[in-house]
């Protein structure tokens, strides 16, 4: 798993910004959009876009009622995109409830977004496991500390557990918390938006279609 495109400039510049205007043709694009993303992102990573695994998550509960929050996107590959939280969040009884979800990463330094939407399934506890004891100790006893989305009285409480916990486990041996874990997006549209000037923008989605050789229909969406 890739833990955490090309473009071709144009001589016009941008009525947003003084940057050059970046043109994104379908001939540009990779036939898979896992290889397109993996593109964008290691081009977005490094020109040093900051937290460019920033993605704005939403939900939804079981009577279609959304939420949406930043979380960062801690891997990808051909099955898809990662992340962790706590299993008893907002998030987590949303998708228990409706196994879907959809994000937006934007990396505005670059005039680029991406969407995408898709199915859920929880990840194995092995890959749980190996992301969480790659996290700084004191992050794995924050989240032994914190229950997430509930009433907190005040922060004393917050503090006194985490303090509570890191007496508990004096060592770098901190065990996974049995709440906490990742969740995989697995696509069904992945949609590609890099901004033009005008706001003539590049949009190509990606929809599943089993009727394409690489199972991909590629489309080119109005701005």
């Amino acid at each position: 798993m890739n833990e955490l495109s090309p473009a071709r400039v144009c001589g016009k510049l941008s009525t947003m910004s003084d940057k050059p205007d970046l043109s994104l043709e379908a001939d540009d694009l990779s036939g898979d959009p896992m290889v397109q993303f993996r593109r964008w992102y290691e081009d977005a990573e490094s020109d040093g876009i900051h937290l460019v695994n920033a993605i704005a998550l939403a939900t939804a509960d079981a009577q279609g009622r959304p939420a949406v929050r930043h979380v960062l996107l801690r891997g990808f590959d051909d099955r898809g995109f990662v992340f962790y939280t706590n299993l008893e969040s907002r998030k987590a009884r949303h998708l228990a409830e409706n196994p879907s979800a959809a994000f937006a990463l934007l990396w505005k330094e670059l005039d680029q977004q991406v969407c995408v939407t898709g199915s859920v399934e929880r990840t194995t506890d092995a890959e749980s496991d190996a992301y969480f004891d790659s996290r700084p100790r004191e992050a794995r006893i924050g989240a032994w500390a914190s229950r997430q989305s509930e009433v907190l009285s005040s922060r004393d409480v917050l503090m006194s557990r985490f303090i509570e916990i890191d007496a508990r486990y004096p060592g770098d041996d901190v065990p996974r918390p049995p709440f906490w874990g990742g969740y995989r997006i697995v696509p069904d549209t992945v949609e590609f938006w890099q901004a033009r000037a005008f706001r003539l923008h590049d949009r190509f989605r990606y929809s599943l279609d089993e009727d394409e050789a690489s199972g991909w229909r590629v489309e080119r969406l109005s701005p």
